[in-house]
């Protein structure tokens, strides 16, 4: 077989092999062609138009990440493997209304350097939002970003509609969750299961209000990722807030509560388990001095005061979230100099 022969050899199977990715990814393709970097930085944005089987998970939910990997890996990447877990991180939250009257709600994300994703969702049958996804948690780094990466690597960033940290939707219902360091929930009471990052998804793509969000969150049994505990802290568009946490596989809330770090808040013996209390003293203490009232920008600066230098969890987002506008400010890696702008619509 002469050179020629086996260069058109090579052509015909590089070929085929593109028609079977294409025809194999067709939907997946056009979500991961608009992908793309945020200058040149380590935030990366992208829009999912594509249906992402939301409704189809909750008919039968998960207990476990391993469950989740399991149905994301069948359902988005056509049984390619896909690593997903959530390690420890630190946050600090907080909802207050602005001069003007909009409702806001801030959010610090505490975690080792790491690339960053906005995620844009229109499901068809859900609310649109904006997400924000650690990406090391699907594998990624500062060494392996995803633009970088081939076809079948770049897939995995497609389980990111099932890893969100906090996000808003269309409604101007925003979540943030935020890491107890206790016991893992482990709720069993006959309900279907959900785990942290897919109960951010269902809130996001479900409830419009604080209120639809608790009620959706009884229906199922928590589940938490990662050997830990969590809580979450919403607010809506109307102004009402809560904290949602789990204490001895009970769901206990905490009514208009306007801050929160990493530890549990619900009054009891449990206070002493976490950390963050001075994080949570300088939210609480700027809040009661401004009577909740703060423009996105005094916002930001709040979560500049709360921020995280620490080696091994520095902050690496800080997000205002404009519950009446649908709009999000990033300052991403602590540098309040440059500002990130994104909206629901």
């Amino acid at each position: 077989m002469n050179i020629k022969r086996v260069g058109w050899l090579l052509v015909g199977v590089i070929m085929a092999a593109g028609i079977f990715l294409y025809a194999l990814f067709n939907k997946e393709i056009k979500t991961l062609s608009t992908l793309s970097r945020v200058e040149n930085t380590t935030l990366f944005s992208m829009e999912y138009r594509d249906d992402y089987g939301l409704d189809e998970f909750l008919e039968k939910g998960a207990r476990t990440d391993a469950e989740v990997v399991e149905f994301v890996s069948k359902k988005l990447l056509k049984g390619l493997p896909l690593e997903f877990e959530l390690p420890d991180f630190g946050c600090s939250t907080f909802a207050a209304q602005t001069p003007d009257g909009d409702y806001i709600f801030g959010r610090n994300f505490d975690f080792k350097p790491t690339p960053i994703l906005v995620l844009k969702t229109y499901p068809e049958s859900g609310y649109a939002s904006v997400s924000t996804v650690d990406l090391d948690f699907l594998g990624y780094g500062n060494h392996n970003l995803p633009t970088d990466a081939g076809f079948l690597d770049k897939a995995v960033i497609l389980a990111s509609a099932y890893a969100p940290m906090d996000g808003i939707n269309e409604k101007g219902l925003s979540i943030a969750v935020l890491q107890i360091f206790d016991e893992p929930t482990r709720q069993s009471t006959g309900k279907l299961g959900l785990t942290t990052s897919t109960a951010i998804r269902m809130v996001l793509d479900k409830a419009a209000t604080v209120d639809e969000a608790i009620n959706l969150l009884k229906q199922y049994d928590m589940n938490a990722s990662a050997g830990s505990n969590y809580h979450f802290q919403l607010a809506d568009a109307s102004g009402n807030t809560a904290i949602v946490e789990y204490i001895n596989n009970e769901m206990k809330i905490l009514e208009q509560a306007q801050c929160a770090t990493n530890f549990l808040l619900t009054p009891g013996q449990w206070n002493d388990k976490g950390e963050g209390y001075d994080r949570y003293d300088t939210l609480k203490a700027t809040l009661g001095r401004t009577k909740n009232t703060l423009t996105e920008q005094e916002g930001m600066m709040l979560l500049k005061s709360v921020v995280l230098n620490d080696e091994g969890w520095p902050t690496q987002w800080s997000a205002v979230f404009n519950n009446t506008r649908k709009t999000i400010n990033y300052c991403i890696h602590r540098d309040y100099k440059k500002t990130y702008s994104f909206s629901v619509r």
